[in-house]
């Protein structure tokens, strides 16, 4: 690990065997990762997976019982606040007063963070698109309102990193539409992101790399379109001669779960060289293929497949087709053992949001 002092080359996020206990609860268990420069990073796991708490440490909320985690090569155990520069974001749902208007609130929260954001306050209600609700109580604003008021607070330090714990987490349609756009928004202009979350549609649309965590392991990190190569494709295939074809098939190595009760034809699962040499045996056997149509699994197929017993072995290595308040300015949060307990990394006091 690097000096805690800034370094300008190191990652925005890189853990090593970050460990979490309570008593006889491991709550995270050696977690590493690599979050890289320019980065939509997803962090994906079931709730109660180790999401939160690993933020958390992240972000010098809480201690690690071992391991460390650097935020652009600082520790927060070590240099503290100062770890903070350039970052920003939320763990679960940021926190306002319901009482002040939206426009009330970041202005306290610039003041608390120096007043230096002050002057960007509109330029933020513009982006996160609530300019024309900034003069309302946020007493009267919906769950999705409030998620992008925290961004906007958030956007108020100019961050380098931005870290999102479950955004989407409560909203409508409309609402995660939305908040999707607004991560692409933040993303095209060049701010790294790390996104916590178990939404599963929401990762594969907006994420370029992930981690996938179960029972507080990491079983994946890596690119998403490596992980979707490496769980292998479903492919479709019809022939002039398909009972022949499945013969073939279940014979050919590597060739898994043939069906012939698909509706158009053959289904079987391979890697595509694999796919390759059924395709020769085929012609040796004097099958024509009529039609071979590759399906890559969805990271729904994947992340079943890792957290559900086939390839959650932990060792990060993927699944092959038959494995299976914006931080830096003010109040931290209360330790929590797992990912039901959240307070927010910024507030403006400690009154509740109703």
């Amino acid at each position: 690990m690097s000096d805690p002092a800034s370094d300008g080359e190191a990652p925005p996020v890189r853990a090593r065997g970050l460990v979490k206990r309570y008593k006889e609860v491991l709550a995270v268990d050696h977690v590493d990762l690599n979050v890289n420069l320019g980065d939509v990073y997803g962090f994906l796991g079931p709730n109660g997976a180790g999401k939160t708490t690993t933020l958390r440490m992240a972000l010098g909320l809480i201690m690690p019982s071992e391991g460390r985690v650097e935020l652009f090569g600082r520790d927060p155990m070590r240099v503290g606040a100062r770890a903070l520069e350039g970052v920003a974001g939320f763990v679960e749902a940021p926190t306002f007063y319901p009482y002040l208007t939206g426009r009330k609130n970041l202005e306290l929260l610039a003041a608390l963070d120096g007043g230096g954001g002050r002057g960007r306050i509109e330029e933020v209600l513009e982006v996160v698109e609530l300019a024309p609700r900034a003069q309302h109580r946020v007493r009267g604003y919906s769950h999705g309102m409030r998620q992008r008021l925290g961004i906007a607070a958030a956007l108020l330090r100019r961050p380098r990193l931005m870290i999102l714990d479950e955004p989407a987490t409560g909203l409508d349609p409309a609402g995660m539409r939305d908040m999707r756009l607004l991560i692409r928004r933040l993303a095209d202009e060049d701010i790294t992101v790390l996104l916590s979350s178990h939404q599963l549609p929401e990762v594969q649309e907006l994420c370029d790399r992930v981690a996938i965590v179960d029972r507080g392991r990491v079983v994946y990190e890596g690119a998403l379109a490596e992980l979707r190569r490496r769980g292998g494709s479903t492919y479709r295939l019809r022939t002039t001669d398909d009972p022949r074809a499945v013969e073939l098939a279940r014979a050919q190595a590597g060739i898994e779960r043939v069906d012939s009760s698909a509706e158009h034809g053959v289904s079987f699962q391979a890697r595509e060289h694999e796919v390759g040499a059924l395709s020769l045996a085929l012609g040796r056997a004097g099958v024509a293929i009529l039609s071979l149509t590759p399906e890559l699994a969805t990271l729904e197929d994947l992340f079943f497949r890792l957290t559900e017993g086939e390839g959650s072995s932990g060792d990060g290595q993927g699944p092959g087709p038959g494995a299976g308040s914006p931080a830096g300015a003010g109040a931290g949060a209360g330790a929590g053992a797992g990912d039901g307990s959240s307070r927010p990394l910024q507030t403006v006091g400690e009154g509740p949001s109703s």
